[in-house]
């Protein structure tokens, strides 16, 4: 019965035993759950160095904006990746799209860009700043999305303290 399913489907044993290249091209892309931590840890460790830093290297005169800039927006993108790395890159595409991730997804891209902006197109020092604080905070309310009733107990306690 089975060899008369794969003759009506067109299929022989051949085509069976031989994976197709979508197939061969995901088993080569898979990684292992250690790998995964690794590049999960190193990505995330390696952002947090690069948005440090970049607080570091502000202050260097002439030089200083671009390097911050560059840095603190490389460390997000990392942090970002780090994630990727852990969940799988079509995962974090669609939890990012999420409805209650969206806002704070495109606001978060939205910033980075803006950032980048300023520091090397305006090259405006004020602006850019603000626009790294506004990536900060959407960064922050994204990453609150992902902890259960996180932003329902900032915005409470937010309440609160007013």
């Amino acid at each position: 019965m089975d060899r008369l399913k794969k003759v009506l489907r067109g299929k022989d044993d051949k085509e069976e035993d031989e994976p197709g290249i979508l197939e061969r091209a995901n088993e080569a892309a898979t990684l292992s759950c250690g790998t995964r931590m690794k590049g999960f840890a190193f990505c995330f460790v390696l952002g947090m160095i690069f948005s440090f830093l970049a607080v570091f290297l502000l202050w260097i005169p002439g030089l200083g904006l671009g390097v911050f800039a560059a840095l603190y927006t490389a460390g997000n993108i990392l942090a970002l990746i780090s994630i990727m790395l852990l969940v799988g890159p079509w995962r974090q595409l669609k939890t990012m799209c999420a409805i209650e991730r969206a806002f704070a997804t495109v606001l978060m891209l939205v910033f980075m860009l803006l950032t980048v902006f300023a520091a090397f197109w305006w090259n405006n020092v004020g602006l850019a700043l603000v626009f790294c604080t506004l990536q900060f905070l959407a960064f922050t309310w994204y990453g609150l999305s992902y902890v259960p009733f996180a932003r329902e107990g900032l915005i409470k306690l937010c309440k609160c303290c007013c």
